[in-house]
C-alpha cells in the first residue's frame, strides 16, 4: 500500500493576527490522508472512511504520494528575517 495526501487549491486563509475582512493568502488546503494501491484506490478509501467530506464545498482535489523514508524539515521565517 502507498500513502497519499489529498490537497485542494480551493479556499483561502488568513495570516496569524490578521484583522482583514478579506482573506490574506491564496493557498492549498490539506483535505486528508489515505492509503491505497494507487491514487484512485487511496481516494476511494479516503471517501469511504471520511463520508463527511462529501458535505463540504471542496470539489477539485489532487493527490501526492508520500514516499517512505522521506525526510521532514521544519522552518521558522523568523530565522530568515
Amino acid at each position: 500500500m502507498k500513502s497519499y495526501i489529498f490537497i485542494s487549491k480551493e479556499g483561502f486563509t488568513y495570516q496569524p493576527n490578521s484583522e482583514s475582512i478579506d482573506p490574506d493568502i491564496e493557498n492549498c488546503q490539506v483535505i486528508g490522508f489515505s492509503t491505497g494501491t494507487d491514487p484512485d484506490d487511496a481516494f476511494r478509501n479516503f471517501i469511504k472512511n471520511n463520508e463527511c467530506i462529501k458535505k463540504t464545498s471542496f470539489n477539485e482535489i489532487f493527490s501526492l504520494e508520500l514516499k517512505s523514508g522521506s525526510k521532514e524539515a521544519y522552518f521558522s521565517l523568523d530565522e530568515y528575517r
